[in-house]
């Protein structure tokens, strides 16, 4: 995997709506705080566009992101919102083209993981997942929400070094849970993927579809009853894309009733370091993950931490 060169002030980055219509005030908001942090911000031509629960056209839905990233001038590509229908995009892009245009920065969560899925299985490359401009986080009239942008700017800008995103729960092998970081056992590293899990299930089956062996799973959704999880979550094991995973960070759960039975039940049999109740999702805070680059998973710290490093860092 290709990491891109994360932002300096002076960058250009476009926003574009690959999903759901952003809300406009919202979108200014957003828009505003990007050029306060000396980032020179364009617009995607079918930003503002509504039709119906989309963000325009699939073709010119399409054409933005594609656009966006083929442009040598451009260093970030930042979607807005989530929603849906960043899948439908996926067969209409010229993936040759966007490999030729080499790695930049990508971010977004949600309804994006079918990008940050994409972007990995096609491009390989390295992707940000995390809070958007339009999003309540961002853009709330009160400002951004502290932690969620303090750890963003980190994560996002050139030399920045992101802290560990911190749970609460520990699910041990057996199946029990420790709550409020126990001192259990176990650290393991390896590259960070997953993503929203509605959007993980939807790719099997695809030639985008998760394939966690070797890899740290990050997984979170949001107004999903248990039942459903439990079926998405039978869905991927039932596929092979859970198979050979080294450990599973478990995000938000917003609006999902107890789900942490479901999550237990289904993955504690994988025998893998689990930690859960990460801000990482929905909610606030919202913490940002370098999907596709190296992380370490340690249940001693219930945390998951980025080993992001720059590329003139790497070596």
């Amino acid at each position: 995997m290709r990491a891109p060169r994360r932002l300096r002030p002076g960058d250009t980055v476009a926003l574009i709506a690959p999903a759901g219509p952003p809300d406009p005030v919202r979108l200014q908001r957003g828009r505003e705080i990007l050029e306060g942090l000396g980032l020179r911000v364009i617009l995607g031509s079918s930003v503002a566009a509504r039709m119906g629960y989309l963000a325009g056209p699939d073709a010119a839905r399409a054409a933005d992101l594609q656009e966006a990233w083929c442009d040598p001038d451009v260093a970030a590509v930042v979607c807005v919102r989530g929603g849906y229908g960043a899948t439908r995009l996926l067969g209409l892009l010229d993936w040759d083209a966007m490999a030729e245009a080499g790695p930049k920065v990508l971010l977004g969560s949600s309804d994006i993981t079918a990008l940050h899925r994409a972007f990995a299985a096609r491009l390989g490359v390295a992707t940000l997942f995390g809070p958007m401009p339009a999003s309540a986080t961002i853009s709330d009239p009160e400002g951004p929400e502290p932690a969620t942008f303090t750890h963003l700017l980190s994560a996002l800008f050139e030399g920045g070094v992101p802290g560990p995103v911190s749970g609460d729960h520990v699910i041990m092998p057996e199946g029990a849970v420790a709550g409020d970081r126990p001192g259990a056992p176990g650290r393991v590293e390896g590259r960070v993927t997953g993503g929203n899990l509605t959007l993980l299930a939807a790719l099997c089956g695809t030639p985008d579809a998760l394939r966690a062996e070797g890899c740290l799973v990050l997984l979170e959704d949001v107004d999903e009853q248990p039942y459903r999880i439990d079926r998405m979550l039978t869905q991927l094991l039932q596929a092979g894309c859970l198979d050979g995973a080294l450990g599973f960070a478990l995000g938000s759960w917003i609006g999902c009733g107890d789900a942490l039975p479901v999550l237990v039940e289904r993955l504690a049999p994988l025998r893998v370091p689990i930690v859960a109740g990460l801000p990482v999702g929905h909610g606030s805070p919202q913490f940002s993950v370098w999907l596709e680059a190296d992380g370490v998973i340690d249940t001693e710290l219930c945390s998951l931490v980025s080993l992001f490093r720059d590329p003139d860092q790497a070596a």
